[in-house]
């Protein structure tokens, strides 16, 4: 049995498939993924055994050079998108079964239609997918109208400019195929059972009459590497630091909510533990006594020793810090990110700050996490999250291969 993972995006975007590619592997099947060609994402792909497929300019090239919000950068990079998921078509000739998510998707359908092989849309959080129970997130193109609250009206808008981003580009490669158009290219990419790899108590899914939607919980990716001895030996030499890092936010993004969060924490009497990331932050103020700055490393094991996680809200990030029962700080920057922002403070296990993160609204938001009820809500919501999600998607998707 052989799969092709397609996806595009950050290490958001690439990190779960890999842990669903390593579910994939313990069953005995063969596995291949389609993914910006970074070379921190080849290693993470054929660290479990599967076979990278690169697409694309890398992640990092891209994300560098996007200006959130921009309706003509959103069309050229939707154009390209679609161009590399044609491309796959001679690395899905031989598979069994086809799934895809990420940026942009279009185009990897009909790859799994040439081929004749199942094809299955994947989403890592509730709102992008449609349902009346929730808005979806703004898209460069026509603006929602102000004051709109029938969620309906919203998503009839969220598909005119899906269809204005990647309609043209889908359905040229479409008719080189000898295909027809296609007129709802959001409904042509979800299909009518997307799956949904969240964690149903973290991100539940809103029934929704007429949509199946298939929760299989969250992919995530095994790590049993042992933090690092200079890390072990911060973390042992006072009280738990709080956690400051924006994953694949890069700096012009940022627009210095890590230096602001930095001098919330040390307001806190706190000592400071940053992540690099891709803005590559390092030592704020330096001090080798109260900050310490850390690579990549294996988050389930480090997020269990801190007092807090301040993070730009990804899926993975939000979800790793509610396994390891952290107090989060979200202070989302982009897309689904104020999503998770919400989940985290409705769900009562950390704060986002009100309004542009500001040393004073960062100040109150750390304080809220730190509070010791946070942290033992944050620890019983751990104990209730389901940890077998990529198993279960593992097995789904092997059945439909069958």
């Amino acid at each position: 049995m052989r799969v092709l993972l397609s996806t595009y995006g950050s290490r958001g975007d690439v990190e779960p498939l890999v842990g669903l590619a390593a579910a994939l592997r313990a069953l005995g099947a063969e596995v291949r993924i389609c993914a910006p060609p970074d070379e921190e994402f080849t290693a993470l792909i054929e660290s479990v055994g599967a076979s990278p497929v690169p697409a694309g300019p890398t992640a990092r090239e891209l994300t560098a050079k996007v200006k959130p919000g921009s309706k003509d950068a959103a069309r050229l990079i939707s154009a390209e998108l679609v161009a590399m998921r044609f491309g796959m078509l001679e690395a899905a000739s031989d598979c069994d079964a086809l799934l895809a998510t990420g940026l942009g998707p279009a185009g990897a359908r009909e790859v799994a239609e040439r081929v004749g092989i199942p094809y299955v849309f994947a989403a890592f959080q509730p709102r992008v997918l449609p349902s009346p129970h929730h808005a979806p997130h703004p898209r460069p193109g026509r603006p929602f109208p102000p004051g709109e609250t029938d969620n309906r009206v919203l998503w009839e808008i969220d598909a005119e400019n899906v269809n204005a981003m990647m309609g043209g580009p889908l359905n040229e490669h479409r008719a080189a195929m000898g295909l027809p158009p296609v007129d709802d290219v959001r409904g042509h990419i979800f299909t009518d059972r997307p799956w949904l790899a969240a964690d149903p108590i973290l991100a539940p899914w809103p029934q929704t009459p007429g949509y199946d939607v298939v929760q299989t919980g969250a992919w995530t990716l095994p790590d049993e590497r042992p933090l690092p001895d200079e890390l072990e030996a911060f973390l042992d030499a006072g009280e738990p630091p709080v956690y400051v890092g924006f994953g694949s936010m890069p700096v012009h993004v940022l627009k210095g909510t890590a230096e602001a969060a930095a001098s919330a924490v040390r307001a806190q009497g706190r000592r400071l533990l940053v992540s690099r990331g891709w803005a590559d932050l390092g030592l704020i103020d330096t001090d080798d006594h109260d900050c310490f700055a850390v690579g990549e490393t294996d988050h389930r094991a480090l997020f269990g020793r801190v007092a807090a996680v301040v993070h730009h809200g990804g899926a993975g990030t939000t979800t790793t810090a509610a396994r390891s029962g952290a107090a989060q700080v979200v202070v989302p920057q982009i897309a689904d990110q104020p999503y998770w922002a919400e989940r985290v403070a409705d769900l009562g296990v950390g704060a986002t700050p009100e309004g542009t993160p500001t040393f004073a609204s960062l100040s109150a938001a750390i304080e809220t996490a730190l509070a010791p009820q946070t942290r033992a809500r944050a620890e019983a919501l751990a104990e209730r999250m389901r940890p077998d999600g990529a198993t279960v998607a593992a097995r789904l998707l092997l059945d439909l291969a069958r």
